[in-house]
Parts: structure tokens; C-alpha cells; sequence
């Protein structure tokens, strides 16, 4: 991105210049304004701008004054363009003779603006590959120009010369994905580039340029006399498993068709972009366009029925159930050559069945980190085994998270039964007619009883029941049988067999001991 500095005493003029054009589109971006000479000399010491929009007259330090003023900062060789109004054409003259690149007298008009400042970036671009060429690196700025088709049609003999193409060599674009899945794995260009060049031969010449983070585009001259299909195809799959081996990653080779002429490159990367496409419905590493070229893609997502199916055995827990489906459903990507925006959908699919799921268990997607780090990734630098591997973690997360958002609802849950039957003791309850009120299978309400208090429900119930009649036995003279139903029992001889049991002496020993203590307590009292 060029860096651009106005330069303008009238305000309105400079912010008329940020609307006019779209800078966006000429690679460039305004880093700052001044309205002066002096203010503009400041600021270009500091942002060393690339290109420069500047009046002539100006209060302080006028325009020219600016210009060579600028002359004198050692390594800063900005462009120069000049905006004037008419009666300054004499000086806009003689600012073109100090090496400024173009006038324009106002009013500015926009196609004409735009024209110069392309004109600029040409300059500013050109003489940046100059230098670097004198340092080295002109042929990999070359091979970015060849790649992204920027040659022009009477440049083509001099960029073949230069990067060695002759007229008995055929261009290839392959590819080279590295797929490290969710593991941050860096591999330079640098790195990159030298494996690729201990692949290089009197057979064939390579060059490697970085497209994007993770994906890489290699230029390939292939003889004409070695076009057989095998020979190039043995060729691809040497360079797949050198780069695999030296980098230990699973690499992605995608390539392009034969072309004759530099202009015809971007056509062998168009190519190679459109065998990428078909990574999950190949095996190999290696995909040719020659080989996919009439070979559809299915494009549609999963049913619902299979999001079910799934989402089914996860909240059952039965962990080698969803296994199996993953398998079995990750080899029907593969078989119906699911293109990677399907695979994307249908895994986003999945994944939002599931955080409904506990969104309804009143979990939040915090609990779901490998699920939700996986629907935000896009299908560069995966393949079907780490896709398929990443899922399956994912799904183990969300397992444990729904079995832990059920136990903390059950706790919530026990908590309640709990005091329905402290307050419903006394009617004719038991642990199946509680489970069915409260929408539970009576199995699991007893063991989740148990392991929240310690003790099996028919204890607590009963121990409860007991508490209360000795309080009845206490405070009332209630005959057995009624002191059996007003805490639960339906028989009073069961309630007899159950107290003995727990208090060891029978309700009529247990009422008389403490009738007989308080006599002997009244006696005491009365000095007999």
C-alpha cells in the first residue's frame, strides 16, 4: 500500500481529494495532511510518504520551497505531484523541472487525477524493482507479475529471458497446500524454497511464490521433450512426498494445465484453483485438473435425519455409536465427492444442532471451544483425516460438557423431589409414582438420590416417617393406628415392624418410657 501525503492551505481542497478518489483501488491509502510547507516537511521526515499532492503557494514554505527542501533528506525520494490553480502555471513549469512527476491545474478533475497517481505508483513500483534487483530478488518480483498475469504482451520476451523460460519448456502452476489443521505450524518461504530447489534438475525448473498464509504457487518448466503424461505425474508426486517428508505434513499438490505462453499462466492457475476444489473427493495429495476436469461436485449439505442421529448418541453418551457415524459419514464425504463448501456446510450443520442442544440445557458455547474453534475455520490447510480427527475431539468436548450440564440439572432436579417429599411424606408415596411426576425413569432417580444424600430413597423416607410419629407419640395421645396414617402407612402393624426396627423399642414402649420419665420427674419434683 503507497503511502500519500496532501499538502494544501484550503481545507475543502483536501478533503475534497479524499472523496474524488477511490485510493482504495490504487493501492493506496492518505497517511496524513498539512496545510503548509513547513507542517508538510514535518510530517515527511516523520511518515515518509510515497507520493506527495501539493500546492504551489502556501504560507510559510511554499510548494517549491517544500520540493527542495525535500531534496536534501538523504534516502527519501518521494514522487511529486503538483496541484495549481492557472496563474501559477509558470511555477508549476518550473516545479516540473526540479523532477516533479506531474501538474494539474484546478479544479482537479478526477480521471485526470487518477491517471497521474497510476502513473506514480508505476514509477514508484518500477524503480522498487530495480533496487531489488540489484539485490537479487528480481525474478521472484518477476514471477509475481507472471503469476497474477501483470505482463504485458511485449514484456514477455524479456521476463522469459530473465527467468531462464525458453521456447522448448511448457508452464505448469501447481499448488502447495500445507495442511496443519487447527496446529499452528509456520513454514517460511525461505524454508520452502530451498526444498523446492533441491528438487530442481536438468529436467525441469521451478520457482515458488507465497499466494496466502499456509498456500504457495510453483512455477513449474517442463521440457517438451519429456510431455509424457507419467513422467509429469511421477514428477508431482516426487515433489509431494519430499516436501511431506522434509516438513512432516500432510501437503496438498494441486495442479494446473501445460501452457506455451507467460501470458497463459494465470489459465494453468485458474486450472490448479479448480483442482483445490476437489482435495475431499481425491486420495493421493496430488489432484490434476486433467484428471477433475468433468468430474462433478456435490454441493448440498447433510439431512437433518443424520444431524439427529448424531446429536442422539451424544446426549446418550454412547461415545463408539457417534464414533461410527463419523466414520462411516467422513467416507460418504469422500465417496460423493463432497466439495469443500458442502463439507463446511454440513459440518456447521452439525455443529449448530449441537449448540442447540445445550443452549437448551441452559449450557453457553464457552463449554464448547473445539466445536466453535472449528466452525470459524474455513477449509484452507485441512484435508478429510484432520477435518474427520478435529470433529471427533470436538464431539468428545461436547459430550462431557452435556453430561455435565445434565448432572447439573439433575442437582437442581434432586433438589426439588427432595422437598416434594419432605412435604408429601405423609401420603401414599414411593419412588416410581416420584419419578413418574417428574418425567424421570425411577432407575435413575433412585441411584441419583443416593449418590446426592448418601442414603437409598426408601431409607430417607422411612427414617423421615419415623422422625415424625415419634413426634406424634410425643405431643399427642393419638391411638397406633392413627398415628400410622398421619405419617404415611397405610398398615399398622407394618409401621409397628418398620419403628421397632429403626428405634428398637415398639410405639407403645417408646410413648410408655416417656410417660414413665415424666412421672418419675413429677415425683421428683414433689419431694416423694
Amino acid at each position: 500500500m503507497l503511502k500519500v501525503l496532501l499538502v494544501d492551505d484550503e481545507m475543502y481542497v483536501r478533503k475534497g481529494l479524499y472523496e474524488l478518489i477511490n485510493w482504495m483501488d490504487l493501492n493506496m491509502e492518505i497517511i496524513g495532511e498539512a496545510e503548509n510547507g513547513v507542517e508538510a516537511l514535518n510530517l515527511i521526515e516523520c511518515l515518509q510518504p510515497d507520493v506527495i499532492i501539493t500546492d504551489i503557494r502556501m504560507p510559510i514554505l511554499d510548494g517549491l520551497e517544500l520540493i527542495r527542501a525535500v531534496e536534501k533528506i538523504p534516502h527519501l525520494e518521494p514522487v511529486f505531484i503538483i496541484i495549481s490553480g492557472y496563474h501559477d502555471f509558470k511555477y508549476a513549469q518550473q516545479a516540473i523541472r526540479y523532477g516533479v512527476h506531474d501538474y494539474i491545474l484546478k479544479p482537479i478533475d478526477d480521471e485526470e487525477l487518477t491517471a497521474t497517481l497510476q502513473k506514480s505508483a508505476n514509477l514508484i513500483c518500477n524503480k522498487r524493482k530495480h533496487i531489488l534487483w540489484t539485490e537479487g530478488q528480481a525474478s521472484n518480483i518477476m514471477l509475481e507479475d507472471v503469476i497474477k498475469g501483470h505482463v504485458q504482451k511485449e514484456d514477455e520476451h524479456r521476463y522469459a529471458e530473465m527467468l531462464g523460460i525458453n521456447r522448448n519448456s511448457s508452464l505448469l502452476i501447481t499448488l502447495i497446500e500445507l495442511q496443519t489443521g487447527l496446529d499452528a505450524i509456520k513454514i517460511t518461504i525461505e524454508q520452502l524454497r530451498e526444498a523446492v530447489h533441491s528438487l530442481e534438475s536438468n529436467l525441469c525448473k521451478m520457482f515458488i511464490s507465497e499466494q496466502q498464509r499456509g498456500t504457495f504457487a510453483l512455477l513449474l518448466l517442463w521440457p517438451d521433450h519429456h510431455q509424457g503424461d507419467s513422467a509429469l505425474q511421477d514428477n508431482l508426486h516426487n515433489i509431494h512426498i519430499t516436501l511431506s517428508k522434509r516438513f512432516n505434513l500432510d501437503i496438498g499438490l494441486y495442479a494446473g494445465t501445460l501452457v506455451k505462453e507467460i501470458g497463459d499462466v494465470t489459465q494453468s492457475l485458474m486450472a490448479a484453483e479448480e483442482a483445490a476444489k476437489h482435495k475431499y473427493a481425491e486420495t493421493g495429495g496430488v489432484v490434476r485438473y486433467t484428471e477433475i476436469k468433468d468430474k462433478p461436485l456435490f454441493v448440498f449439505n447433510v439431512y437433518q435425519d443424520e444431524v439427529d442421529q448424531l446429536i442422539l448418541s451424544l446426549e446418550e453418551g454412547n461415545r463408539s455409536a457417534y464414533h461410527k457415524i463419523v466414520e462411516e459419514k467422513f467416507k460418504l464425504f469422500h465417496m460423493n465427492r463432497f466439495s469443500s463448501q458442502a463439507l463446511s456446510g454440513s459440518l456447521l450443520r452439525y455443529i449448530t444442532g449441537i449448540l442447540a442442544v445445550v443452549h437448551e440445557m441452559g449450557g453457553n458455547d464457552e463449554g464448547l471451544q473445539q466445536l466453535k474453534e472449528l466452525a470459524q475455520q474455513s477449509h484452507e490447510g485441512w484435508n478429510l483425516r484432520l477435518l474427520k480427527d478435529a470433529f471427533l475431539i470436538a464431539l468428545e468436548e461436547a459430550e462431557d460438557y452435556v453430561s455435565h450440564l445434565r448432572m447439573e440439572r439433575s442437582k437442581g432436579d434432586i433438589s426439588k423431589i427432595k422437598r416434594y417429599i419432605d412435604a408429601n411424606y405423609t401420603e401414599n408415596i414411593n419412588l416410581k409414582s416420584i419419578a413418574a411426576l417428574f418425567y424421570m425413569n425411577p432407575v435413575y432417580l433412585g441411584r441419583l438420590f443416593r449418590k446426592s444424600y448418601n442414603q437409598y430413597f426408601n431409607d430417607y423416607l422411612l427414617n423421615l416417617r419415623i422422625h415424625e410419629a415419634k413426634k406424634l407419640l410425643r405431643q399427642t395421645d393419638l391411638r397406633m393406628y392413627e398415628v400410622a396414617a398421619r405419617v404415611g402407612f397405610q398398615n399398622a402393624d407394618y409401621f409397628v415392624t418398620q419403628f421397632e426396627k429403626l428405634v428398637k423399642l415398639s410405639p407403645t414402649e417408646y410413648r410408655n418410657l416417656l410417660m414413665g420419665n415424666e412421672q418419675r420427674g413429677a415425683q421428683c419434683q414433689d419431694g416423694t
